[in-house]
């Protein structure tokens, strides 16, 4: 992309807006503006819902806490979702022992997920919701069937704009 700016006809306001809606961002279009640049914004965060999908959890609250996650919590819960939000301890250890971009040995899947747990204290829903839950007897991760689409749907936006994620 080409940006030009002429600063003898283009006002601060133009050129701050006309940077802004190059990077894809949501720029504030000076009103009167005749040759204001065609934006399509990227998604975001404030594109989600807020309403409650269940247990407190809202779309844009997922996203929070996967954008929080540190990448291996990430990739297991993607994983878990992924399959239905169901998925036997053994599964995931198998999956992420080799997996080319997010090797996890077997050992610390337990570990790599308190994360989760952490990031739901301060970023989930008042009150004692889970988002993934372990059944040590089972042997078994799940997450609620209302919040997989959820987890889905911030999954999508995390593709969109890895920017936004913790790295």
């Amino acid at each position: 992309m080409r940006l030009t700016i002429d600063t003898e006809t283009d006002t601060y306001d133009e050129a701050i807006a006309a940077v802004q809606a190059a990077f894809g961002l949501r720029p504030v279009v000076p009103a009167g503006w005749l040759n204001a640049p065609a934006v399509e914004p990227r998604p975001g965060p404030e594109d989600l819902s807020t309403d409650d999908l269940g247990e407190g959890w809202s779309d844009r609250m997922l996203f929070e806490t996967v954008a929080a996650l540190v990448p291996g919590a990430r990739a297991v819960l993607r994983r878990i979702a992924d399959v239905g939000g169901s998925a036997s301890c053994g599964e995931v250890q198998r999956y992420f022992a080799d997996h080319p971009d997010t090797p996890i040995p077997p050992k610390s899947i337990g570990g790599t997920l308190t994360s989760i747990r952490a990031v739901r204290r301060r970023i989930g829903p008042d009150g004692p919701s889970m988002l993934l839950e372990r059944d040590d007897r089972a042997r078994l991760y799940r997450i609620e069937p209302v919040l997989v689409g959820g987890l889905q749907r911030a999954f999508v936006l995390a593709d969109a704009r890895p920017d936004l994620l913790r790295s």
